[in-house]
C-alpha cells in the first residue's frame, strides 16, 4: 500500500480518506452495540421503583400558538395530575390547563424554546417535586409515576402523520436510539431528546436554563451532569409524538438537532469528544457507507487493501439494518412485512441523514418549530383510530393496541396503528 500511495499520491490519498471515514463510521457502531448489549442491562423501571404519585409533578406543556394541538395533549394527562400548565407564546383557550402567556418584552439569555421555559421557572409557583415537560404534541402513554432520579427521560413512538417517509425515516431513529437504554451507564448521557423529560424542580433551579441555545433540553442535560453526580433514567412509556409531516418538516428538524448538539459539544469533558463528533460524522455521512461499498465491491484487487475496504463496508452497511430491525421491534411491526420494510432502509437512512448533513456542513443557529397536523388528520390516516379516539385517550393507557405485545399489521403496513 505505501508503494502504490508514493506511485499514486492522489489516488492514495482518496485511499486513506476512505478508511478513515469507514473507521469512524466502525467506531460509531461498536459504540452504539455496547451500549445496546452491554451497557443497557439492568435499565428497566418496574412498578416497583415508581417513589413519585401524580401529587407530586407539575406538567409543563410549550407551544407558540398551536391550540388545537396542546388541548389533545392536555386531554391526553392522566386525570390524577392536577398541575397542568401551558406556556405560549400567544393567549388560548385550554381547557383542563392553566394558560401562562410569555411577554413580548421578556428579555434573558436563553432565547427560542429556552426562553420560554426560563420564564417558566422564574415566574410560575412550582410546590412539586418534579416538573414534566411535554412538547405541544406529546401525547402521554402507560404513565403512572416517576421513579426516584435527578433527570427522567421517557421515550418515544412517532406517530405517523400522513408522509411515509419521514415516518419510515422515524422507525429507523427509534431502532438507533435504542441506545438511550444504555445512557444510565453513562456520566453525560448523550442526548434528551425523546417523547418528554422530567427534571427534579430544585436542579431545575440551580441549573436554570439561562442559556443560549437551540436543543435547550440536552444543553440542560449536559450542565447538571457537569456540577454534580446526577442520576439519569429512563422510562420506556412511548410516549407518542407527531412524525414530521413532511420530508421538508424532517430536514429541518434534524439540522437543527445536530447544530445545536455541535454548538453545545464544548460542554462535554475532552474524553467524551472524540465519540461525540464520530457519532455527528457517522450520522450526517451514514448514506456513503453503502455508496462505499458498491464502489469497493465494483473494484476488488485494482486497489491495495480494497477487498478487505469492501468486506468492512459491506458489514457496516448490515449495522444500518440492525437499526431498522431494532426499530420494527419497537414499533412492533409484524415480522411478515419486515422484508418490505428492510428493503427500504437505504431509503430511511438517506432521508434521516440529509438534514443532519446540512446542519453539519452549515449550522443553523435559529429554532424553527416542526410543524405539526391536526388531531383530526391523524385520526383520518390510522384506519383504527375513529374521530374522537386522541381526544378521550388517557394517558395511563396505551394510545391504541391494549398490550405492547401485539403486533402491528394493517393494510397500510406505513401507518402507525
Amino acid at each position: 500500500m505505501i508503494v502504490f500511495v508514493q506511485e499514486n499520491p492522489l489516488a492514495g490519498a482518496i485511499l486513506v480518506l476512505l478508511w478513515v471515514g469507514l473507521l469512524l463510521y466502525l467506531l460509531s457502531a461498536c459504540w452504539w452495540l455496547l451500549e445496546a448489549v452491554v451497557l443497557a442491562r439492568g435499565w428497566k423501571t418496574d412498578a416497583t421503583d415508581i417513589e413519585w404519585g401524580f401529587d407530586d409533578i407539575q406538567i409543563r406543556i410549550l407551544t407558540i400558538d398551536a391550540e388545537q394541538v396542546v388541548q389533545t395533549t392536555v386531554n391526553a394527562v392522566p386525570d390524577g395530575i392536577e398541575d397542568v400548565r401551558v406556556i405560549a407564546e400567544a393567549d388560548l383557550e385550554i381547557d383542563g390547563a392553566t394558560v401562562h402567556v410569555v411577554p413580548d418584552d421578556y428579555d434573558c439569555t436563553a432565547t427560542n424554546k429556552g426562553r420560554a421555559v426560563e420564564w417558566a421557572r422564574r415566574r410560575v409557583y412550582c410546590d412539586k417535586e418534579y416538573v414534566l415537560y411535554l412538547d405541544e404534541d406529546t401525547l402521554m402513554a402507560g404513565f403512572n409515576g416517576l421513579p426516584d432520579a435527578d433527570v427522567i427521560q421517557f421515550t418515544e413512538k412517532p406517530i405517523y402523520t400522513g408522509s411515509r417517509l419521514s415516518y419510515l425515516s422515524e422507525v429507523f431513529r427509534i431502532g438507533y436510539q435504542f441506545e438511550q437504554f444504555g445512557f444510565h451507564r453513562l456520566t453525560y448521557p448523550l442526548y434528551a431528546w425523546g417523547g418528554g423529560i422530567a427534571v427534579r424542580s430544585s436542579i431545575e433551579d440551580d441549573i436554570t436554563w439561562d442559556v443560549a441555545t437551540i436543543t435547550e433540553d440536552t444543553n440542560f442535560l449536559w450542565r447538571a451532569a457537569d456540577t454534580r453526580d446526577l442520576s439519569y433514567t429512563l422510562l420506556n412509556a412511548r410516549f407518542r409524538n407527531q412524525a414530521p409531516p413532511s420530508l421538508r418538516a424532517m430536514i429541518h428538524q434534524r439540522r437543527r438537532w445536530i447544530s445545536g448538539t455541535m454548538a453545545d459539544g464544548h460542554i462535554l469533558p475532552r474524553w467524551y469528544q472524540p465519540l461525540y463528533y464520530t457519532r455527528i460524522i457517522a450520522w450526517a455521512f451514514s448514506p456513503l457507507v453503502v455508496v462505499l461499498a458498491l464502489v469497493a465491491a465494483m473494484f476488488p484487487g485494482s486497489i491495495p487493501t480494497l477487498e478487505w475496504y469492501a468486506l468492512l463496508s459491506i458489514g457496516l452497511v448490515g449495522i444500518l439494518f440492525v437499526y431498522m430491525i431494532v426499530g420494527l421491534i419497537g414499533y412492533r411491526k409484524h415480522p411478515v412485512i419486515w422484508p418490505l420494510l428492510l428493503a427500504l432502509t437505504p431509503i430511511a437512512v438517506a432521508a434521516h441523514s440529509i438534514g443532519a448533513l446540512w446542519g453539519a456542513l452549515s449550522p443553523v443557529e435559529t429554532f424553527e418549530v416542526t410543524e405539526k397536523v391536526a388531531p383530526e388528520t391523524i385520526e383520518t390516516v390510522h384506519s383504527e383510530l375513529e374521530k374522537g379516539d386522541l381526544a378521550e385517550h388517557e394517558g395511563t393507557d396505551r394510545l391504541v393496541r391494549d398490550s405492547e405485545n401485539e403486533f402491528d399489521m394493517n393494510a397500510n403496513i406505513l401507518d402507525d396503528d
